[in-house]
């Protein structure tokens, strides 16, 4: 099930350094690079102090991409590394004129490293505030909101970490690590169970769901084995029927993990949790969040 994915793991910093490192050579031209602006309009030497604002509430995600960042820069052009003072903790909710940090150093090493923190940060600050909305709006439900591999390309780690920053869940990070029966797999194995016993032979390891739009297919997976069922676009009276169906059950075959997803959003959430599902998963939570503003101001 989702959980069995350490949902507390920190942002690799193996992707971080990488994503960084083509970040500043797609802005700065390549590396070292130039920024034709900061280098010929403030001395090497000078340097500048400042903070790192969120410009309206949110929840905090990618703190320590600000440090990454400075640090790569300063490496680039044999600088000092900026003085960094992160205030806040990924996760955290704060209001609007929040500093994130506080810095100090050089002007053309933090010049150079804004626009590529702030993207990267604002991003990941959108995508955990966004999933807290639903998670606020679960609260008490028992249900838990998952994330999707509706990411964008090259940005998995970043917005899955977002995602449990913002108190979300995260089902599966690929096609590697999690088997998902959908539609296309069932014509093309020519039914649910055979779809099922095919990944089972050839994957055992691997935890498998299946999805179904209707009784007779949640039936049919249930007995093929299948503990882990997606429920997918189904009204809320069709599928408070199927999970009935499916709890009553459970005395014999044991517990059935069953996840909503499909027309899906905040202000339905808890009427869905209501059918009895125990998570939905909400595609949105990375493809459609909207950043948070952040600004890297001087004083």
């Amino acid at each position: 099930m989702p959980e069995h994915m350490d949902q507390s793991a920190p942002l690799n910093a193996e992707w971080l350094a990488d994503s960084v490192a083509r970040a500043l050579d797609e802005d700065l031209g390549g590396d070292p690079g130039c920024d034709v602006t900061a280098q010929s309009t403030i001395s090497a030497s000078t340097t500048v102090e400042g903070s790192l604002v969120m410009r309206e509430s949110g929840v905090v995600a990618g703190a320590e991409i600000a440090r990454e960042v400075l640090t790569q820069v300063a490496h680039r052009f044999d600088l000092p590394v900026p003085m960094l003072d992160i205030l806040v903790h990924d996760g955290d909710v704060v209001p609007d004129a929040t500093a994130v940090a506080h810095f100090e150093g050089p002007g053309h090493v933090v010049l150079m490293g804004e626009r590529t923190l702030l993207n990267f940060m604002s991003r990941a600050c959108g995508v955990a505030t966004h999933t807290r909305r639903w998670v606020d709006a679960l609260a008490g439900t028992g249900a838990k909101v998952l994330d999707t591999r509706k990411t964008t390309p090259g940005l998995r780690e970043l917005e899955k970490y977002a995602v449990r920053c913002g108190g979300g869940i995260n089902k599966r990070m690929g096609l590697y690590d999690c088997a998902m029966v959908k539609d296309n797999h069932i014509v093309a194995a020519g039914s649910v169970s055979a779809a099922f016993d095919a990944i089972q032979a050839a994957y055992p390891q691997a935890p498998i769901q299946v999805e179904v739009e209707t009784w007779e297919q949640a039936h049919e997976a249930l007995a093929a084995g299948a503990t882990f069922l997606m429920l997918d676009n189904m009204d809320s009276q069709r599928m408070a029927s199927v999970v009935a169906s499916v709890r009553a059950l459970e005395h014999d075959i044991g517990k059935v993990w069953l996840e909503a997803t499909g027309g899906l959003t905040v202000a339905n959430a808890a009427d869905v949790a209501r059918t009895g599902v125990d998570y939905m998963s909400v595609g949105a939570l990375t493809h459609s969040s909207p950043i948070i503003d952040l600004a890297l101001d001087l004083r």
